[in-house]
């Protein structure tokens, strides 16, 4: 059987995969060779949209894509908010439920699993979905399912309101622990290093971070009830005790 693309988001399925080809350099008249088709056929079943399951695959199949990388590819065009305005910020932490729900739509979960699972009622939920939508953080559509406009690269603004908040309160609490439980690991690394080093160490470190951001890719494949919060905070500057710095000798210039 052949499936045509009707749904909503054959748009952004087109826009990707034209993505896709420009990335890679496959021009209109290979996409035509491989599906035998002439090169005037091809760009109007892009420009309808109306690709059957079949040749989208064939498509695929010249980028050494899946289906679902280009599920993804049309998420990231999407998502184009890397930052969020000072007053947005400032509504999602004035409301813990409103931050709540957004934080965990970001994670994948369901507007079910949020209202099963929290201490929110559905027309509650209905009403925090709407008002991230006024806020232009997800796009609300229908069966309160939500598309994120967040990028994947979105960073909360310096010394913003949710940093703020982060720092007097989610940092104090989260440091409230020995880290000797199940899933809890702690480092305290000291060493005299030059700034070279510490700019390698900190490519490492960013380097680990996005491995970090593709196991949790990889786990929204999972249910909820296996996947656990996990926060990891990675600090690193060069500081020194103030006990020791109090002993160090003053040079002269």
């Amino acid at each position: 059987m052949i499936l045509f693309l009707s749904m909503p988001q054959a748009q952004d399925i087109v826009i990707a995969l034209k993505t896709a080809l420009k990335r890679r350099g496959v021009t209109y008249a290979h996409v035509a060779n491989a599906l035998q088709l002439s090169e005037s056929t091809v760009k109007r079943l892009f420009a309808s949209g109306n690709l059957s399951l079949k040749r989208l695959q064939h498509i695929c199949a010249l980028v050494n894509l899946e289906l679902g990388d280009l599920v993804d590819i049309a998420d990231d065009l999407r998502r184009n908010v890397v930052e969020l305005t000072d007053e947005q910020e400032r509504t999602l932490v004035g409301d813990p439920k409103l931050l709540l729900t957004a934080f965990l739509l970001l994670n994948h979960c369901t507007f079910k699993q949020i209202t099963d699972d929290y201490k929110i009622s559905e027309l509650e939920g209905i009403r925090l979905l709407a008002k991230l939508d006024r806020l232009k953080i997800i796009d609300l559509l229908p069966d309160n399912k939500v598309r994120m406009r967040l990028a994947r690269n979105f960073n909360w603004r310096k010394n913003g309101p949710i940093q703020r908040f982060f720092e007097e309160q989610v940092q104090s609490e989260f440091f409230q622990s020995r880290f000797d439980g199940p899933g809890e690991l702690r480092f305290v690394l000291n060493g005299m290093v030059s700034d070279q080093s510490i700019k390698i160490f900190h490519q490492r470190l960013q380097r680990l971070a996005v491995e970090f951001e593709e196991l949790v890719k990889e786990d929204r494949k999972l249910e909820l009830d296996d996947r656990r919060g996990t926060t990891v905070i990675v600090g690193i500057r060069p500081w020194g005790l103030g006990v020791f710095e109090q002993l160090r000798r003053n040079r002269a210039s």
